[in-house]
């Protein structure tokens, strides 16, 4: 136990060096605070935190130079908590059903009569038969566009809730697809706002859900909660309509079916479309910023196989008619069609700069939400009251450092010193695999690190009271540092891995400040169990190779 080989002495101090080579960068960020163009650079590169480009104007590049993230509770940032208006959504789909529906009754309008859609609640598709006798035909006409629910809770079901009142038909979504609907709807609004604040280099987001329609969104570094907004908070919802007609009132009667959309950039303009859109900004794959034909700033867009499909019959079908393109119920263009557009791409431009130009290219790209956000809560957490937590986190962990080692030297003299030295190893090894994982510290995270000081030279005190007991049994110097090193490690190992299961299960199962502290805890463990076992032995062979004691007081 006290023999180790030369290779192993070279992996153990090669594992430090590597480890301290990881986690020097860190080190920098305090000293260059003042260096405001890497700063700015930093935030216009968007590829990494303002922290890592100031740091690195001082590491030299061949080197690693990965930081530990600060979370929000650290760095400051902005905290949203957003509600999902699912409603919406139920709207949305009776909208498009209609088309569909329409056609398919008039192919029967010799059975059925005339049918004409009749006001409603907005979740519902409320249909008026010719032939009111006829309503079972219609019905079943109607049941042919339903499908089974894809969810796993409402498999089976329709989603279409079909019934009839009368000379009226009402359809509406089944209440296992509304559910289905409510998560689906959740889960893309999740994917949309990630991809938002990914778009624009922000890193470590909080992102998540919480309850049945509230997502909460915490982003560290971010200037505040109104920018935050901005960002997450435009629907960027892309349709392209048909033009039914163009005018200066705002309240002339549409027609059912259709809408009245105001001009971006022509006021007091206001236009009458098609409330069914040929296409959406779902049908998108790409969008890019460009500049038009005249030099000024635009977005080139591209849809994908069905999108182009629908867009180029439409084209093919209307030559020399208007079509609005209407970015969050706003007509930004309306062109005439002069050709059949079969390639799938197109360009968006108007009165934008290139920066809004960049914005509304991420938008986007990103997709449009499905619904409408409301804001329930935002606050804007200032970098100073994060500074303040980072001081005051490295004050508790510097004076728990100080304690624990005065009571290990005080206890075990030498000994305790080689204990000490592997606990600040131990932290260095921490902040290093931190760094290289990309793993955000939190204030609970500070915390996990506290714990692991205290909790690291735990297995040296297994292990020297071992020794210790091997010591007054009679044995050799030498016999009782290799038998109380065998003799500890299993308790040692049984030790730590149930604790690591415990730090697993806060890991996966837990979130926010939970989370945040799982993480330390479990880089600790693993780093405290190497520090202990293998490094301080390496140190303790190194000096009984060098002293040769015959006598050990312990």
């Amino acid at each position: 136990m006290v023999q180790i080989s030369a290779w192993k002495r070279i992996v153990i101090v090669g594992l430090i060096l590597l480890g301290l080579l990881y986690a020097m960068p860190n080190l920098f960020y305090q000293r260059v605070e003042s260096h405001n163009d890497a700063v700015v650079a930093a935030e216009r590169a968007g590829f990494e935190t303002p922290e890592q480009a100031v740091a690195r104007s001082l590491w030299p590049g061949w080197l690693p130079s990965s930081l530990v993230s600060l979370g929000l509770d650290l760095r400051g940032g902005a905290h949203l908590l957003g509600e999902v208006n699912t409603a919406e959504v139920y709207a949305s789909r009776m909208t498009a059903l209609w088309p569909e529906l329409r056609d398919a009754l008039a192919e029967q309008r010799d059975v059925i009569g005339p049918v004409r859609r009749v006001k409603g609640p907005a979740d519902q598709l409320l249909i008026e038969i010719g032939n009111p006798d006829q309503m079972a035909r219609a019905v079943e006409i109607a049941r042919k566009l339903a499908a089974p629910v894809t969810s796993l809770t409402g498999a089976g079901a329709s989603t279409l809730d079909i019934t009839a009142q009368g000379s009226t038909l009402v359809v509406q979504l089944s209440a296992a697809e509304k559910a289905a609907t409510d998560d689906r709807t959740i889960q893309q609004s999740l994917e949309i706002v990630r991809r938002r604040v990914d778009e624009v280099g922000t890193r470590e987001p909080t992102i998540q859900r919480q309850g049945k329609d509230r997502i909460l969104i915490q982003v560290p570094g971010i200037g505040s909660a109104e920018e935050l907004k901005a960002l997450i908070g435009t629907t960027a919802k892309l349709t392209f309509n048909p033009v039914i007609g163009r005018g200066t009132d705002p309240n002339v009667s549409p027609g059912l079916g259709n809408i009245v959309v105001p001009a971006m950039d022509e006021p007091g303009v206001y236009y009458t479309l098609a409330e069914a859109p040929v296409v959406t900004g779902e049908d998108l794959t790409d969008a890019r910023p460009s500049f038009d034909q005249n030099g000024a700033p635009a977005v080139d867009f591209r849809f994908g196989p069905q999108g182009a499909r629908r867009f180029g019959a439409y084209t093919s079908a209307n030559v020399g008619q208007p079509f609005a393109i209407v970015l969050d119920n706003q007509v930004i263009s309306a062109p005439v069609i002069r050709q059949a557009i079969t390639t799938g791409s197109g360009q968006i431009s108007g009165a934008m700069d290139v920066a809004e130009s960049n914005q509304l290219a991420v938008l986007l790209r990103a997709g449009a939400l499905p619904a409408e956000m409301t804001f329930l809560e935002e606050r804007t957490i200032g970098p100073e009251l994060g500074q303040d937590s980072i001081d005051a986190g490295r004050k508790s962990a510097i004076i728990a450092t100080v304690l624990v080692v005065g009571y290990m030297i005080a206890s075990y003299g030498l000994f305790g010193v080689f204990a000490s030295i592997a606990v600040i190893t131990n932290v260095i090894l921490i902040l290093s695999i931190m760094s290289a994982m990309g793993a955000t510290l939190t204030l609970p995270g500070i915390a996990g690190i506290v714990l692991t000081v205290g909790t690291a030279v735990d297995a040296n005190v297994i292990i020297y009271e071992r020794i210790r007991e091997e010591l007054r049994a009679g044995k050799t110097v030498v016999k009782s540092i290799n038998d109380g090193f065998g003799e500890a490690m299993s308790a040692i190992i049984d030790a730590n891995l149930t604790t690591f299961i415990a730090a697993l299960v806060m890991f996966f199962l837990g979130s926010g400040p939970v989370k945040g502290f799982a993480v330390t805890l479990t880089i600790g463990l693993v780093t405290s169990v190497f520090t202990a076992i293998y490094f301080t032995r390496l140190m303790i062979v190194i000096w009984l190779e060098w002293r040769k004691p015959k006598t050990l007081v312990l």
